[in-house]
């Protein structure tokens, strides 16, 4: 592969790899809350977790613009206290693989959690342990198969994200043209696909192991609660 190909690459896995270690203690604390609420809370909380799978990513992007810009209420804040910027910058992809990823972490670690036995909880409880130490010394170690799930299901989705990210972060080469980028970009041109066929088929490799070894944590965690 020549090396816009692998820039492409490597590109995309410091994207997912970074949008999905800054995604998982957020994961980790609305799957605890998913776990525990019940009714109409959970409901709404459910819900908005689960937008970015439905929404158009496009939309996705566009909403991050606005919300994320430079004139937007969090963006503004963030640039005038920190200097932060997401549009046309590595940030901004980051941050639009790190929302539409979102919703599956959260998803696989939720059923982890809720596929503890509770006796062990209990039993803990009665013994003087409190609900902080309960959740860090057996809920989390117990749920660390839903974790690891859940983090290749949200790598393997931040490596395909397209919509949002050039809505947000554009596609700047060596900066927010990611393989799916490259790939648009190259399907544009005559002769493009023969170029993009090695990224292609990096992609789809990388995508069916994540789901694969996914699926068999989520198999094995299931099998190990019963």
């Amino acid at each position: 592969m020549n090396h816009e190909q692998w820039q492409a690459i490597y590109l995309s896995l410091q994207v997912a790899t970074v949008s999905t270690v800054v995604s998982l203690p957020f994961a980790v604390a609305v799957a605890w809350l998913l776990s525990r609420v019940r009714g109409v809370g959970r409901i709404v909380l459910e819900t908005m977790v689960n937008l970015p799978l439905v929404l158009p990513p496009v939309i996705t992007g566009y909403l991050l613009l606005v919300t994320f810009g430079r004139n937007g209420f969090i963006g503004k804040t963030l640039h005038a206290l920190f200097g932060l910027e997401f549009v046309f910058d590595f940030k901004g992809a980051v941050l639009a693989a790190a929302i539409v990823s979102f919703p599956l972490m959260v998803r696989a670690v939720r059923l982890a959690f809720e596929s503890v036995d509770q006796r062990f909880v209990q039993a803990a409880k009665t013994l003087g342990a409190n609900p902080w130490k309960c959740f860090w010394k057996i809920v989390l170690p117990l749920s660390r198969r839903g974790l690891v799930a859940g983090c290749l299901l949200a790598f393997a989705r931040s490596l395909g994200e397209f919509g949002a990210t050039i809505m947000v972060a554009g596609n700047i080469a060596g900066e927010t043209k990611t393989i799916p980028l490259f790939v648009y970009d190259q399907l544009q041109t005559p002769g493009g696909f023969r170029n993009c066929l090695p990224v292609i088929v990096f992609s789809i490799l990388i995508a069916v192991i994540a789901l694969l070894i996914s699926s068999r944590l989520e198999y094995d965690g299931a099998e190990g609660a019963k």
